[in-house]
């Protein structure tokens, strides 16, 4: 009667110790194998050491960068073309400041900026001073 039970208990215990044993072996293999994404650095600026201006952290406090990238045209233009196409000057910078608080098009397409009227006019300099720094870079 004992050998009745003992056979069962015997082939169950090998079972679960085959089963449990490779399970562990799998999920070292994935755990190891597993490659994480690559990081989004599109939204890194290159000066990432760099004191950080207020222009620059007002704009990554906005929307700002869902249409505009530093170096690439998104829905609206690069940040850089920004700056090579106006020259750091008192004028623009009041004129592009209107332009981010009102929006508008026609500048660089038929897609038009949003306006921003919750931003104040000072801010608006900063953010665009920022910008237009960006032509020697």
């Amino acid at each position: 009667m004992r050998k009745r039970y003992l056979a069962p208990l015997v082939l169950s215990a090998l079972f679960f110790a085959a089963c449990g044993g490779e399970k562990k072996q799998d999920q070292k293999a994935s755990d190891s194998t597993h490659e994480s994404p690559a990081a989004d650095n599109s939204m890194v600026s290159p000066n990432a050491g760099k004191p950080v201006s207020k222009g620059e952290n007002l704009m990554a406090q906005s929307d700002c960068k869902t249409c505009h990238k530093e170096e690439m045209k998104v829905v609206g233009p690069a940040l850089k073309d920004i700056a090579a196409k106006y020259p750091n000057t008192p004028e623009n910078v009041d004129k592009l400041a209107d332009k981010v608080i009102k929006g508008g098009s026609g500048n660089w397409g038929d897609v038009a900026m949003l306006p921003h009227s919750n931003v104040s006019k000072e801010d608006a300099k900063e953010m665009v001073s920022y910008i237009l720094s960006l032509s020697g870079k």
